[in-house]
């Protein structure tokens, strides 16, 4: 069992390979790697990231097969089926790292803050699952001086909605908070540079 720190390390360093267009031998995928894991997984790292197609998590951390078990969908939200993914590796396969991976100009979250100023009719009621999902940590930022300031306002909607999914499965689920108290697991909120290429894990670090 890799502890968290360790596996928030390795996530940290390989970020900065791939921010630095470097990647490790031991990301590329092997038909040695591959017959090893037809044996089972060891995950080091639970990624809840979201579906947009600049993000994915093995390249933005330069991992490999077997090495991060990922969960994505639009705008990072947490749902029962989230939850249920997380309970499921953090119990069977003994991963102690979290990762809640928001990003820079989200597609979901500014669809939300565009449907809660101006609402679509007849929209898709699976959309608007989505939408209803993210509103709760992004409605209120529409009640400050952030709503003159678009740029602002959606960098600040991207990090409330990334505490609000982490905070979720923080306090959400009892088998995550037995093992956040018993066993050493932590859960942090990140957020992916478009731009930089970087991840700022800002929410659940000692000092973030």
């Amino acid at each position: 069992m890799i502890p968290a720190t360790v596996a928030l390390d390795r996530l940290r360093e390989g970020n900065a390979r791939f921010a630095a267009s470097i990647r490790s031998q031991e990301s590329l995928a092997t038909q040695t790697r591959r017959l090893e894991l037809t044996a089972g997984q060891r995950p080091f790292a639970i990624i809840l990231g979201c579906s947009d197609s600049r993000v994915p998590a093995e390249l933005v951390f330069d991992q490999g097969l077997g090495d991060l078990f990922v969960i994505r969908v639009a705008g990072n939200i947490v749902a029962s089926s989230q939850v249920g993914s997380v309970e499921f590796a953090a119990s069977r396969y003994g991963t102690r790292l979290v990762v809640v991976l928001g990003h820079t100009q989200c597609g979901a979250i500014l669809a939300t803050l565009e449907e809660l100023q101006q609402p679509t009719a007849g929209q898709s009621p699976n959309l608007r699952a989505i939408v209803d999902r993210l509103r709760p940590s992004v409605a209120g930022l529409l009640e400050t001086e952030l709503r003159h300031h678009p740029d602002a306002l959606v960098r600040q909607a991207v990090r409330a909605n990334i505490r609000a999914s982490a905070d979720h499965l923080r306090h959400g689920s009892p088998i995550l908070e037995r093992l956040c108290e018993e066993e050493g697991l932590v859960i942090l909120g990140a957020e992916y540079s478009l731009e930089t290429g970087l991840v700022d894990f800002f929410d659940g670090v000692s000092g973030g």
